[in-house]
């Protein structure tokens, strides 16, 4: 039998191995798809909570979160990598499936998944230099590729001390949900060069908790999942606020970020030290790491504020940032 990459059969059979007992839904679901509704529908026909699967999946000697699980059987995510391929054929044997069951539902698209259709979102390696870093980190973490939520207001400020160094940076979030289920929200900071993600310290500071931090000292990147305080359903609003205190790197010369997604309103505010005024501040826009810089104007860090700012009332995919030069 041939396989396709992932290892799953790929000649669209089903084993002949019958399961009468089972609701006519699940095993419709289980010839037809897709993955996560046929993976919810098993789950509930056998009545087994997902912390009760973890722990069947732990006895097999299989690492896999609550959290996996429950991506797995709403379609924020499915499995790919070789070790959550194992973890669905274990699934099949807890759930007393057909061997080779849910892995062919993998072989295939899955028209059903929440957010098909959506426009395609700028990858990080489209973004950031060391976008295949973070992508690597965010594998190994086993979130959705899409976060499932929609920026509607991002309020930024960025402090810069008196050595020229990004001391910290603190953000006022306001999200829109665009499925059901969403808990969490994924901040990465890329620091200037020298810094010591080691160092770099992240601060949950309203209605939200810091969960998993990953660090990647060569790319001097930091990637921090922070957790809601309440599970949000499609069409819910939250606000949040976190930050990052640095602190630990050379001198700054720029802040950008990258969107994945088109959203709403981004300000970002960039304050520097008296001791430390830059000779001339720009914004820009980029469609790339490696593109020329466009849409540039100055602005004037003087005045006892000490700050300049930019406003994009309607983000569009791509990069938006302050340059300044000290001499």
């Amino acid at each position: 039998m041939r396989s396709n990459a992932n290892g799953t059969p790929s000649d669209g059979s089903l084993s002949d191995r019958s399961l009468p007992d089972d609701p006519p839904d699940l095993a419709h679901l289980l010839r037809e798809g897709p993955f996560h509704l046929a993976l919810r529908a098993a789950l509930t026909a056998r009545g087994l909570p997902l912390h009760r699967v973890q722990h069947r999946l732990a006895a097999r000697g299989i690492k896999l979160g609550v959290t996996s699980l429950s991506y797995w059987q709403q379609g924020a995510r499915r499995p790919r990598r070789p070790e959550s391929l194992r973890a669905v054929r274990a699934l099949e044997q807890i759930l007393e499936l057909p061997g080779g069951t849910l892995l062919r539902l993998l072989a295939s698209p899955d028209p059903a998944a929440p957010g098909t259709g959506r426009p395609p979102a700028r990858s990080y390696r489209a973004l950031f230099s060391v976008g295949a870093t973070v992508e690597s980190l965010l594998a190994g973490m086993e979130l959705p590729a899409d976060g499932g939520l929609h920026t509607v207001g991002h309020h930024e400020r960025v402090r810069i001390g008196p050595g020229g160094e990004m001391l910290g940076r603190e953000s006022q979030h306001v999200v829109r949900a665009h499925r059901d289920g969403v808990d969490r929200y994924i901040a990465v900071h890329q620091g200037d060069p020298g810094c010591d993600p080691a160092r770099i310290r992240v601060r949950a500071d309203e209605n939200c908790r810091t969960g998993r931090i990953r660090r990647h000292p060569e790319a001097e990147v930091v990637v921090a999942e922070l957790l809601f305080d309440a599970r949000l359903r499609a069409g819910d609003t939250y606000v949040f606020g976190y930050g990052f205190e640095d602190g630990t790197g050379g001198r700054s010369t720029e802040y950008v970020r990258g969107f994945s997604y088109t959203g709403g309103q981004y300000v970002l505010q960039v304050r520097f030290d008296e001791a430390a005024l830059p000779v001339r501040c720009r914004r820009f826009s980029r469609s790339g790491p490696d593109a020329p810089r466009g849409r540039l104007a100055d602005l004037n860090p003087s005045g006892p504020h000490r700050a300049v700012h930019l406003v994009e009332q309607g983000v569009r995919r791509g990069i938006l940032g302050i340059g300044w030069h000290w001499e």
